[in-house]
């Protein structure tokens, strides 16, 4: 435990350190290459009054996106950077209702630090390829799905349908930033809904591979009654 609270602190402090100037031309920058967000977004189909949380959620500006496409959503934002947290705070803050944000290390939160049971989606947008222990952070979020909720994941993808000049310099271009694209995103997804009960797995590569997009749902229990053969 102590080394997990001191890994996660040196991390905090990195992306403190990281985003204390960035986080005011993080969006401006990142609109240019950080695709699929929006269509993530318009396919969450979140349900009347459903719970949304997004991890390593930034400056909020998905959260944004995702409280005007679903106006009734009951929102969460978790990053490890306080620094982010100011920026995301900021954007909500003539809001009635702002989201609930939590500055907590991805991998090891529950939903209990933010007083619920669970969430109905989830949300982690071009954060895995920047989060060492990334396959404990999909653990974490799948353990804190509701019944019938689902984990959305856009990310990297290994730009297996671009040349491989292009895929070589954003490598390197994206190495200067800390981000490694996760080979193997599609593989840990699909086994992770593979050895959980009641899970489906749907997948789809966006711009040649450039990025990709993977959802699990983790099934109702009627539903995984009546999927089971008689």
């Amino acid at each position: 435990m102590a080394d997990q609270q001191q890994t996660a602190g040196n991390q905090a402090a990195a992306m403190d350190a990281m985003y204390r100037h960035q986080r005011h031309i993080y969006d401006l920058t990142r609109k240019y290459y950080l695709f699929g967000r929006d269509r993530m977004i318009n396919g969450l189909a979140v349900p009347p009054g459903g719970s949304v949380l997004e991890i390593a959620c930034g400056t909020g500006r998905n959260l944004k996106k995702i409280a005007a496409r679903y106006p009734d959503a009951r929102l969460y934002g978790l990053d490890i950077s306080e620094e982010m947290l100011i920026s995301a705070r900021a954007g909500f803050a003539h809001r009635p209702d702002p989201p609930v944000f939590l500055a907590a290390d991805a991998c090891h939160f529950r939903a209990g630090c933010f007083g619920v049971e669970g969430f109905d989606r989830i949300v982690i947008s071009y954060a895995l390829s920047m989060i060492p222990q990334w396959r404990l952070a999909v653990a974490a979020a799948l353990d804190a799905l509701n019944d019938g909720g689902s984990l959305h994941v856009v990310d990297f993808g290994q730009q297996e349908g671009l040349p491989h000049w292009l895929k070589s310099g954003l490598h390197r271009w994206l190495g200067r930033f800390h981000v490694t694209p996760r080979a193997r995103l599609h593989a840990v997804l699909q086994a992770e809904a593979a050895t959980r009960t009641g899970c489906s797995f749907h997948f789809e590569t966006i711009g040649r591979g450039y990025a990709w997009h993977g959802q699990i749902r983790r099934l109702q229990p009627s539903a995984r009654l009546a999927s089971v053969p008689s």
